[in-house]
């Protein structure tokens, strides 16, 4: 699954990282997402524990509830599981991948207790952000709606530099 010298597939789709609804990031109740700070892209509220990967690429960063990937052309995404998550130490997060592996779409990443997310009271809304929207980003189109995890939701088209 993650082969030692694996090419990155050239897959221009966005997909939905966990079963749930898909939403636009104005719906977001975190301003930072809500505005776009970190980057254009697409929510959605989980009603499962497994998370995948939005897109084929690397895995360049991990921490717990937040996976960075890197696509073929260069769009870098962020994977944030919840919101204010960060300030549960990784405890309800069993990450499947480590920075370097190559994914492909809809590719377990990471497990998440959200019993323990919901007793902490923080919101379980997953984002997935282009962080370098301003730089690379021409365009991105996603359904919104129901959706599971791996379903394609729309694409993501890189500017040619």
């Amino acid at each position: 699954m993650f082969g030692f010298g694996k090419k990155i597939s050239e897959d221009v789709n966005v997909y939905s990282p966990v079963t749930g609804e898909v939403i636009p990031l104005d719906k977001v109740s975190d301003p930072v997402f809500a505005q776009k700070m970190m980057g254009d892209g697409y929510a959605v509220e989980p009603k499962a524990s497994q998370i995948v990967a939005p897109v084929s690429g690397e895995i360049t960063m991990i921490q717990g509830h937040a996976v960075g990937l890197k696509r073929f052309d260069g769009l870098e995404l962020l994977l944030h599981i919840g919101i204010d998550t960060v300030s549960l130490s990784g405890e309800p997060f069993r990450t499947k991948v480590k920075v370097g592996d190559i994914v492909e779409a809809g590719d377990e990443l990471v497990i998440v207790d959200w019993s323990q997310v919901e007793d902490a009271k923080l919101a379980k809304t997953t984002m997935v952000l282009i962080t370098n929207t301003a730089d690379k980003l021409e365009s991105i189109t996603v359904h919104y709606g129901p959706a599971v995890a791996g379903q394609q939701l729309g694409n993501a088209t890189a500017r040619r530099n």
